[in-house]
């Protein structure tokens, strides 16, 4: 079995599992607790939250627990609005964000906001010049993706930050669910990014659990209220031994990532050189330093995307459409549609998305398996 579906989700590691699992049968006070039981979770959870800090270079106070990449983008979107509604109601994206971000935004237009979707050019970037000129003097937050999900496309975080620089009020948010352990932290976690989201599971840690960096000093409105946990910022009792297991992932994760992300780019190349010399296969996805190592988007024209992913499962081998929390809906991928790609090729887009446990035995492994299917598809093709 082969699995090249890792942007959908991570296997869990075995570490973190056993972190998991000791936790849950030998820490399982409510941190909230005052006796010792209690103390005994609040002393783990509050370690895993200075570990966490560590290794992104932020303070313990800035980090905040949540339950993974779609609660800490509608937090901070959503939060900024509430926060910040006295100030302005407008607020800038892009046009190829995660539902979880596109979504927030189109809800907050029916309250009344206004939201400004920034263009991308043909390899799904955004241009800092297209952000000065669309902000305005009610602007209250910009918010961009680390890494495209769909193409991994990395937008140009830095001059994004240089540009918000002149303008310290707004808030700037940055969704790394795709850019984490990627070798572009530095990126990240920039001199001017105020807040970033973080999902656990896309780095093998559990499902269900994630957490957001907030730079001391901004301000976000809670979504969920209750018990006053996260210093009152995110009720809600915390998931101890995910917390836990989630703080392990992440140190595995960064420890070594230069030689990760070099394997990860190695197997992404070898697949590459290969798929582009056939005449009916269109690739989206570059190889070089403005794209993510893992992902590898491509079509096999006049061929549906949930086609190709089906004859690759059939040989043991699992890729995906473009996105998964589009991939049973059979939606045209949204970010080749904002880089106006036409629908029929859209819809034939899949994605490969790797991490540090692949190899090259199994990119070798699919592009044996990528030739037979080809010649299989070829009746399709020759009308595409």
């Amino acid at each position: 079995m082969i699995y090249f579906d890792n942007s959908a989700t991570t296997q869990a590691a075995p570490a973190v599992l056993d972190t998991y699992t000791k936790v849950s049968q030998q820490i399982w006070g409510n941190p909230s607790s005052l006796h010792r039981f209690g103390e005994n979770a609040y002393h783990l959870l509050e370690q895993s939250r200075q570990q966490i800090a560590t290794l992104i270079g932020a303070k313990p106070n800035e980090i905040f627990f949540t339950s993974g990449g779609t609660e800490g983008d509608n937090w901070v979107v959503k939060g900024t609005a509430m926060e910040k509604r006295s100030f302005g109601k407008h607020l800038i994206t892009t046009a190829v964000e995660h539902p979880a971000i596109h979504n927030s935004m189109e809800q907050l237009k029916t309250l009344g906001y206004e939201v400004t979707y920034l263009p991308v050019d043909a390899e799904g970037r955004i241009s800092a010049a297209d952000l000065k000129a669309a902000i305005r003097p009610d602007t209250i937050l910009v918010s961009t993706m680390a890494v495209n999900n769909e193409i991994g496309t990395i937008q140009p975080l830095l001059e994004v930050a240089d540009v918000l620089k002149q303008y310290p009020k707004i808030h700037f948010h940055i969704d790394a669910v795709q850019g984490i352990g990627k070798g572009i932290q530095d990126m990240i976690m920039n001199d001017r990014v105020d807040f970033v989201t973080f999902s656990g599971h896309k780095f093998h840690a559990p499902r269900g659990i994630g957490f957001i960096y907030a730079r001391q000093g901004r301000k976000l409105a809670p979504l969920m209220t209750g018990g006053g946990q996260e210093s009152n910022a995110r009720s809600g009792t915390e998931n101890l031994p995910a917390i836990a297991g989630m703080a392990k992932a992440l140190r595995l994760l960064l420890t070594d990532e230069a030689d990760k992300v070099a394997r990860e780019r190695a197997i992404k190349q070898r697949i590459y050189d290969h798929i582009k010399t056939f005449p009916k296969v269109t690739i989206f996805s570059q190889t070089n330093a403005g794209f993510a190592p893992h992902i590898l988007c491509f079509t096999i024209n006049g061929v549906r995307g949930e086609t190709i992913v089906h004859a690759f499962e059939d040989r043991d081998i699992f890729i995906s459409t473009t996105s998964a929390c589009s991939s049973k809906k059979h939606l045209a991928s949204s970010t080749l549609m904002a880089m106006h790609i036409q629908e029929n090729v859209a819809t034939s887009a899949v994605r490969i998305s790797l991490d540090e446990n692949n190899t090259l035995a199994e990119a070798d492994q699919f592009i044996k398996v990528f030739d037979d299917l080809y010649q299989k598809f070829s009746k399709i093709n020759a009308d595409a």
